[in-house]
């Protein structure tokens, strides 16, 4: 697992903390405790948030329970929150809408991020701002990273203690609707820049990636994605698994 600046200098902080006798904060204090999600407060607020592969076919008329959260890593993540941590009681919304590239999340992110106020908010962006590239969207890998700067710098002006996960976005080159040579190398920058502004940004990062094809390794690719891009069950439980164990280490 990746892990970001942010991780190394709480830890060091921590430790500077405990030997001049400080006070540690109530996430040093819950990871101290043995706690696996410290920075999971009481009464958290957590938005999933991205395009089809968060959507997972969400009911968008229900708000954040059951049917809200899609059938997809949104909802198999949150139900292991909410069994793990039930006291706390967090509740998960998930925004992501089908199709969505960047600058679509930014139209609706007053009203689908910003006016929700999470604790913790999880971005997956980018699949559709390159996939659609091969039909007749104009979008650039710059326009990607300078559309995806600007809606986190807009997020931590309005929300300065948000803790932010981004997923790396993904592909199973065996998926039916994948081609290895329209895909690659191409893609590959998208996810670079993914990873890169997780380290500007201070937001812990899942590498997809690898967690999709480490897994191919042993079972074949299309048994997680059929298409490449879209998560079968078992993927959609891969990805939660790889998104829990990425927030255990903020």
């Amino acid at each position: 697992m990746d892990y970001t600046r942010r991780n190394f200098l709480q830890t060091i902080t921590a430790a500077a903390l405990g030997a001049a006798g400080l006070a540690l904060t109530p996430a040093q204090e819950r990871r101290k405790s043995g706690d696996d999600f410290p920075v999971i407060p009481e009464d958290a607020t957590i938005l999933f948030q991205g395009d089809s592969i968060t959507d997972a076919g969400r009911n968008k008329g229900e708000k954040n329970a059951n049917s809200g959260l899609g059938s997809g890593y949104a909802m198999l993540a949150t139900a292991h929150l909410r069994h793990k941590l039930a006291e706390r009681d967090p509740q998960s919304y998930n925004r992501g809408i089908s199709g969505n590239k960047v600058f679509q999340l930014a139209d609706r992110w007053k009203e689908d991020a910003l006016d929700i106020e999470p604790d913790l908010l999880s971005i997956l962006i980018g699949v559709n701002d390159y996939w659609h590239t091969l039909n007749d969207y104009e979008g650039t890998v710059e326009t990607y990273e300078q559309d995806f700067r600007s809606l986190l710098q807009r997020t931590k002006e309005q929300l300065p203690d948000v803790n932010l996960v981004i997923g790396e976005p993904f592909v199973v080159l065996e998926g039916s609707a994948v081609e290895e040579e329209d895909w690659l190398p191409d893609f590959r920058n998208y996810q670079a820049v993914a990873k890169e502004i997780a380290q500007d940004f201070e937001a812990a990062f899942i590498p997809y990636q690898s967690i999709f094809d480490k897994a191919s390794q042993n079972v074949e690719p299309t048994y997680w994605t059929g298409d490449g891009v879209h998560p079968t069950l078992a993927g959609s439980q891969l990805m939660a698994n790889g998104w829990l164990e990425t927030v255990k280490r903020m």
